[in-house]
């Protein structure tokens, strides 16, 4: 019983690899949508937290990073509103914390741990944007992230920015 799940398992690894090797793309070098920018702003995050470590309330985590954004030459602009439409009728209207370069929303929190309604939000505003490129940016007891996309050609609301 046991070699046939070793061996199921092979031929699962095998069939990934070739299916990769085919579609000519690699999953660690397959470059990433937006990566130069994520990276820069990765590294601002890791730099903030390392000077101010945890217990600040979110918006002064915000203004740290924007800071060091505009130091690095990034093109930041905070709160942008974000309309939500269904079937050509406004029915929402948010604002996203920072928008990097006009191709990366950032969600900031500063919290304990990451709950989904977190990424939710952040997929939201994805999905109601031209903007196809999200980090959600915890500045929690320990610094994590998350990197989402949702691309353009699978958004189905009213795009106005």
């Amino acid at each position: 019983m046991k070699l046939m799940k070793r061996r199921n398992t092979e031929d699962s690894r095998q069939r990934m690899k070739s299916n990769q090797i085919e579609s000519g793309q690699s999953m660690k070098r397959q470059e990433l949508l937006h990566q130069d920018i994520t990276q820069q702003i990765l590294d601002a995050f890791h730099y903030v937290y390392k000077q101010l470590g945890y217990g600040f309330l979110e918006k002064v985590y915000e203004n740290s990073l924007i800071h060091v954004l505009r130091q690095n030459g990034l093109d930041v602009k905070q709160q942008v509103p974000i309309d939500v439409y269904f079937e050509d009728v406004q029915v929402g209207h948010y604002f996203t914390d920072v928008i990097v370069n006009g191709a990366v929303i950032l969600e900031l929190k500063s919290a304990e741990v990451l709950q989904d309604a977190d990424e939710a939000q952040l997929i939201n505003y994805l999905r109601a944007s031209q903007i196809e490129v999200g980090l959600l940016l915890n500045f929690g007891k320990r610094p994590k992230f998350k990197r989402k996309f949702f691309t353009n050609d699978r958004k189905c609301t009213r795009i106005e920015n």
